[in-house]
């Protein structure tokens, strides 16, 4: 039950940020399995969330915030590069590095890639940064992070 406690708020991080799980996971003393399980379901349920209603998000909030939804500033075109050059696979495993997991998807579904070939591609690039991250952290973490964040 314990271990189940310390996860919910490194699952719940994982969602906004991808590698706020690895160094939750580590500062919580989860084991390294739990910590990789936690990190990919965290990342996965943004993106099944943001893959079957990022359209309804986007025509009934998104749009209140922008005056002129489909106006082209520095942002969306440097998306649209990212996305033009190594499409959705590149979208993908970028997603946990450089993007957040909310970020990647909309960029994706905006895009127009199908359901299925996003879930499984930002599943595939979750399990693989995930075990790399959580490898690095758990193996040199003690050494190279701060002092609040070693168990």
């Amino acid at each position: 039950m314990e271990e189940f406690l310390k996860a919910i708020p490194v699952y719940l991080f994982s969602m906004l940020k991808f590698i706020l799980g690895p160094t939750l996971g580590f500062a919580a003393r989860l084991h390294f399995v739990t910590t990789v399980l936690v990190t990919v379901a965290g990342m996965m349920t943004m993106v099944v969330l943001f893959t079957y209603f990022g359209e309804w998000f986007k025509a009934k909030v998104w749009t209140r915030f922008r005056r002129d939804p489909k106006a082209l500033t520095p942002g969306n075109s440097r998306f649209a590069g990212v996305w033009k050059k190594y499409g959705l696979a590149g979208v993908a495993f970028l997603t946990p590095l450089v993007l957040t997991p909310i970020g990647g998807t909309i960029l994706a579904v905006g895009s127009g890639a199908q359901r299925e070939k996003i879930i499984f591609y930002m599943f595939v690039s979750a399990a693989v940064w995930s075990l790399i991250f959580s490898g690095i952290i758990y193996f040199v973490g003690g050494e190279v992070l701060p002092e609040f964040v070693k168990p």
